[in-house]
């Protein structure tokens, strides 16, 4: 059994700061990319940013310059730090892992369950 258990949302003010958190736990063997995705009411789900094993990281346009993921390899964590915050980035935010449970496994996409940020302005 793997989970991937997010924190750190919650409601702020425009131009405020939030940083989210996820840690996967579980039987894992080890972690490929981890990522955060958002999904806005009436939208589709979207990449925010990745983060590969080594530390090579993309986001998408609309986050850059405001927002920087990091993760940490012996807490199987992943973090975003999300400054000058705007209304537009209201959505829930999901924690995506690709990992693996066995040595000689493949693999798989793992996701949180989601948490809220909510900007006011």
């Amino acid at each position: 059994q793997v989970q991937l258990v997010e924190s750190g949302g919650g409601l702020v003010q425009a131009g405020r700061s939030l940083r989210l958190s996820c840690a996967a736990s579980g039987s894992i063997f080890s972690i490929n990319a981890m990522g955060w995705y958002r999904q806005a009411p009436g939208k589709q789900r979207e990449l925010v940013a990745a983060i590969t094993s080594g530390g090579s990281t993309n986001y998408t346009a609309s986050v850059k310059g405001r927002f920087t993921i990091s993760r940490d390899n012996a807490k199987n964590t992943v973090y975003l730090q999300m400054n000058s915050l705007k209304p537009e980035d209201t959505a829930v935010y999901y924690c995506n892992a690709a990992l693996k449970r066995r040595k000689w496994g493949s693999y798989s996409d793992y996701w949180g369950q989601g948490t809220q940020v909510t900007v006011s302005s």
